[in-house]
């Protein structure tokens, strides 16, 4: 068998493509940090959250926290990586609102008060990146955008 095409979709899906993953992170960036809590409102088993949250810690997603020794109790917080997913999982968030949901369950405001938005946009001139203004240049050897060269 072939190998896939190498991807950063793909890798990133390997540590936060599953389910409880995604909302574990969901519930974080919502200010939920600690496992009960967690559990309650992710509905995950407690056994799937404990395996969840020790794949995202060790992938550096999320960091433990002690806030209690005696005994001894955890809260999770997101790290640098981690925050930097919350812009994927607000964009996830508004494709289900506008496709899946009549009224969305919950709704994330800007500091101006307005709901948020999420678009892509360029880094370096900061307009809107929608799917027609893109041009993949594949990197990996061996590629091109239709598949493997050669194929």
């Amino acid at each position: 068998m072939k190998e896939p095409r190498p991807c950063s979709i793909a890798d990133t899906l390997a540590l936060v493509g599953e389910k409880y993953a995604l909302l574990v992170l969901r519930e974080v960036f919502l200010g939920v940090r600690r496992f009960d809590r967690i559990a309650r409102n992710t509905g995950a088993p407690r056994d799937v959250l404990t395996a969840r949250l020790r794949r995202l810690v060790d992938a550096g997603i999320l960091e433990k926290a002690a806030y209690s020794e005696r005994p001894p109790r955890f809260e999770y917080r997101p790290t640098d990586a981690g925050r930097d997913l919350h812009p994927v999982l607000l964009t996830l968030m508004a494709w289900g609102d506008r496709y899946l949901n009549d009224e969305p369950p919950t709704v994330v405001e800007h500091t101006c008060g307005a709901p948020l938005s999420p678009v892509v946009v360029c880094a370096h001139c900061g307009g809107q990146a929608p799917t027609d203004s893109l041009t993949p240049h594949v990197r990996a050897p061996g590629w091109t955008t239709a598949g493997p060269a050669g194929a």
